[in-house]
């Protein structure tokens, strides 16, 4: 069963994303032709397509992501392959539910990669990228209404000291109060509406050898406002839980998180698990991509995989 897609704000277009860590993952999740595996963020769709190829006829692979352009892009994707795709619009903070709802109780293998695909930054046209002028929206899902909560209303909104305290706490900013009372300085004059605005914004808040860098000086404010409009932080911790519940005995589950905060949960989880004589840690240390494809995919620069097994 593949879901009815909702309507689409983002513009379909050939996937150029690269999928990271692949054949790490390929290989740390040991997967066998009639494993139910679940892929809890689609994306690009790199990393499933590449599972679906180890699957076989009896295999099943549960396909989730929030925005119904990837959803849509995905049937295409899939046409042809050997297994069972099942494709879902949903946050995989759920994936428990989604499981359950399609009369499975226990999968084989999980794949959370936090990451996203080159798609969703580059044609979302809801502010995720800083390298293009659109509206600050930044939520990762495309049903944006009225009442939906966006970056736009932290930053025309929000108290200063609550928004440098985001800043500060999600995106690990060092200028966080700075960029935070320029925002608030300059929205007294007219509203920040785009992630323009907001760049020149967090460009006059900070010293100008913080804008010669190898990242951006904007990433870490982004990265905040995004964690905050989207619940990130939550969702992953629901998400872990939910999909280690569901998860069958010696099954395996591999995340790739992309900045110290996700590393840091996903870490912790794992150490709990273990100490609660749950499962076993497959990465004693995570796996970061080598120099070449970092050379390849500069995106893949932050990526840690880690992996564990369920043992009961």
């Amino acid at each position: 069963m593949i879901t009815s897609a909702k309507p689409v704000i983002s513009k379909i277009k050939p996937s150029a994303h690269k999928s990271v860590l692949l054949e790490a993952v390929l290989d740390g999740l040991m997967l066998k032709e009639n494993d139910v595996v679940v892929d809890g963020t689609l994306g690009g769709c790199g990393h499933s397509l590449s599972i679906c190829a180890k699957l076989g006829s009896d295999g099943v692979l549960i396909g989730l992501d929030q925005d119904s352009a990837v959803i849509n892009r995905a049937k295409k994707a899939f046409e042809g392959v050997k297994p069972k795709v099942i494709l879902h619009i949903a946050n995989f903070r759920i994936l428990d539910e989604v499981v359950r709802g399609e009369k499975i109780t226990k999968v084989d293998k999980i794949l959370l990669d936090l990451g996203f695909s080159s798609d969703q930054l580059d044609y979302s046209g809801r502010g995720l990228s800083f390298l293009r002028d659109e509206p600050l929206l930044m939520t990762l899902t495309d049903e944006v209404n009225q009442n939906r909560f966006t970056a736009r209303d932290i930053l025309n909104t929000w108290e200063e000291e609550n928004i440098a305290t985001i800043i500060k706490e999600y995106g690990e900013e060092s200028f966080a109060k700075k960029i935070a009372k320029a925002i608030v300085k300059s929205r007294i004059n007219k509203s920040i509406e785009t992630t323009f605005d907001l760049v020149e914004i967090i460009k006059s808040a900070t010293p100008s050898w913080y804008h010669h860098r190898k990242t951006h000086p904007a990433t870490k404010t982004f990265q905040a406002l995004r964690i905050t409009v989207n619940d990130e932080i939550e969702a992953l911790k629901e998400g872990l839980l939910n999909g280690f519940n569901v998860l069958a005995p010696n099954g395996r589950m591999a995340v790739i998180s992309f900045h110290s905060l996700e590393d840091r949960l996903v870490k912790h989880f794992f150490r709990e698990r273990v100490l609660l004589e749950q499962g076993k840690i497959i990465t004693k240390k995570p796996i970061i991509p080598e120099r070449l494809e970092i050379q390849e995919n500069p995106r893949s620069r932050s990526a840690k995989l880690r992996i564990i097994e369920k043992t009961n």
